[in-house]
């Protein structure tokens, strides 16, 4: 078992941190060059969503923005209270078919 392997058994999620070594080690570039892609890829899918556009990878899914409608809710504090939530952008995520049928074991990474 290589050590990939047993840092995959020991935690249950990956931070930035730790997407930028695994694809330094899988790339065998630098560390600073991986951080480096992984902020790009951030920044560049963040302003795509900000400026209207979707981003599509093919076979992993597609970011997107959508806009969640406002809506009466009522306040914690004082349940009889309504109060108006506003409209607001939220980032969306759809899988695509390849990752959807990794993930149902139908193939393999």
């Amino acid at each position: 078992m290589n050590t990939l392997d047993k840092r995959d058994k020991l935690k249950t999620t990956m931070n930035k941190s730790d997407l930028a070594t695994r694809i330094a080690e899988k790339l065998q570039i630098s560390k600073k060059l991986a951080d480096d892609f992984v902020a790009t890829f951030e920044e560049l899918v963040t302003r795509a969503l900000a400026n209207g556009e979707e981003v599509t990878i093919a076979g992993f899914g597609t970011f997107s923005a959508k806009e969640r409608k406002g809506r009466v809710g009522v306040n914690p504090q004082k349940p009889s209270e309504p109060i108006t939530i506003p409209s607001v952008v939220v980032p969306k995520f759809k899988a695509g078919k390849a990752l959807k049928d990794t993930l149902k074991g139908k193939r393999t990474v």
